[in-house]
């Protein structure tokens, strides 16, 4: 894939296509730039995502922010328990990588 190319496929949440987005480069103040910085971490989003919103703002094409409920039942963990059983499955990865 080209550096300057992102590909997002969502098929779960709506896309059935693939999202080419463009690399660009956007000149800021120092002061705009830690103001936005600033403003994007108060929504809890990245500095890219928060200039993605405010252009399709811009251009009419708002964008809500994405339902972290798409994350959840996403797989099956065949009843394990990550956090109750990490140090175990650390030992295992690490004994089988030997």
């Amino acid at each position: 894939m080209e550096e300057s190319r992102q590909v997002a496929i969502l098929t779960r949440w709506g896309y059935d296509v693939a999202i080419m987005m463009a690399r660009v480069q956007v000149a800021l103040s120092a002061e705009e730039h830690r103001r936005a910085r600033a403003r994007a971490s108060e929504l809890g989003i990245s500095f890219a995502e928060y200039v993605r919103r405010l252009v399709a703002r811009d251009l009419g094409e708002t964008r809500g922010p994405a339902d972290p409920q798409g994350l959840f039942d996403l797989g099956d963990s065949g009843g394990s328990d990550v956090s109750r059983d990490k140090n175990r499955y650390v030992g295992e990865a690490v004994e089988a990588a030997r």
